[in-house]
């Protein structure tokens, strides 16, 4: 990293000058440091459970403005009193993190990486990448500056069925792919889930949450990335040259809870679907559709379904489908945080959905059907 150099951070009166020196080698030290800073996305809590399934990582600082937001983690992964902050400047200057764990809001992912940035951290953010692509460059920019490496979890990617999917599909199992088609989606993302008597929230509830706010809500930002960001990686990095989207929600509300997108590649078309309303949420009992992939190739197809221990492969020699077990998942691609920390230990790229690169490709998909969807029309891909 060269020599060290001075960043002036925070946005206090008093100007706090942090040192951001050469990190040192794994070699020489025992654990990667870990803080997760911001609960607002509660996916956090698998994050962090991801740090303490691996061996050489240790959570050295939490911090959420809202304690209680907290204690569900603190339990869970035995997190000492003195490494928890409501401050998350403090979190940092205090905890000395070598990563940062980030699940902001949708809206305020680009705000939060370039807060955190000026420290001198890698940074893995939780899904969305942002909430529209020119966020998505900011983040990016923050982490160049800082010479930090970032990478974007969809916890898609760590399914096992997805990752058969995605196995077979570069051994040529199915020939050359063809199309995508997707279904994903939940009850609601406020639905109260701890809750065996919840019952669906009202149009009040659903107005006071960030979930349903139009920077960075809606069910086409929170589903339609894990489409369009997957299906490029089963596409191995292609991008489609056409997007139509139609989206629709309660009245009253000022984003959608529905949304369908074609994707035009070359002759053929993938479609992606995102629902807030489904029957069950699919990780309690598959709804109907079922949530997860169909892919259709040139000499086969696989259904690829959330959750599930198995697989369908049907090929013409055996057209009425093979039923497959998904592939177990094995050492250093268990989980994101395992995966992340083995890219900064190899300096090896950060490949696949977590990748920028397909990360971006998957924003551009989601802008272009965003637009198409107010503009009621066929939009190009966008390229900026």
């Amino acid at each position: 990293m060269g020599v060290a150099v001075k960043e002036w951070v925070g946005n206090r009166r008093e100007r706090f000058a942090l040192e951001l020196t050469p990190l040192t080698p794994m070699s020489a030290r025992k654990k990667w440091r870990i803080a997760g800073i911001n609960f607002d996305f509660r996916h956090m809590d698998h994050l962090l459970m991801a740090t303490t399934q691996t061996p050489r990582a240790e959570i050295v600082g939490i911090s959420h403005h809202d304690p209680a937001e907290m204690q569900d983690a603190i339990k869970a992964n035995t997190i000492p009193p003195d490494c928890v902050f409501t401050d998350w400047r403090q979190c940092i200057e205090r905890s000395r993190p070598d990563v940062v764990l980030l699940c902001p809001a949708s809206g305020a992912h680009a705000e939060w990486v370039e807060k955190v940035a000026a420290y001198g951290v890698h940074v893995l953010i939780e899904k969305p990448f942002a909430a529209n692509l020119a966020q998505a460059d900011q983040m990016v920019a923050a982490m160049k500056k800082a010479r930090r490496k970032l990478a974007i979890n969809w916890p898609l990617a760590w399914y096992p069925p997805h990752v058969t999917a995605h196995r077979l599909v570069r051994e040529g199992r199915i020939g050359t792919l063809q199309e995508v088609h997707f279904y994903d989606g939940n009850r609601s993302p406020i639905w109260d889930r701890g809750n065996p008597d919840a019952t669906a929230p009202t149009l009040a509830d659903k107005r006071a949450s960030w979930f349903y706010d139009p920077n960075g809500g809606g069910s086409l930002v929170d589903y339609l990335g894990y489409g369009a960001t997957l299906g490029t990686w089963f596409f191995n990095g292609r991008k489609p040259t056409e997007i139509t989207t139609v989206a629709g929600g309660s009245k009253g509300l000022r984003v959608d809870e529905q949304s369908v997108t074609i994707a035009r590649y070359g002759e053929w078309l993938s479609t992606f679907h995102t629902r807030w309303g489904t029957f069950s949420d699919p990780w309690e009992h598959q709804p109907q559709p079922r949530c997860g992939f169909v892919l259709k190739g040139s000499e086969g197809t696989i259904s690829n379904y959330d959750y599930q221990p198995t697989i369908t492969v049907q090929t013409a020699r055996q057209p009425e489908g093979k039923v497959l077990k998904v592939d177990q998942l094995k050492r250093p691609r268990t989980n994101p945080v395992q995966y992340f920390l083995h890219c900064l230990e190899t300096e090896e790229p950060v490949e696949g959905p977590l990748s920028v690169k397909m990360s971006r490709i998957g924003q551009q998909i989601v802008d272009t059907a965003a637009l198409s969807a107010k503009e009621k029309r066929p939009v190009r891909l966008l390229k900026n």
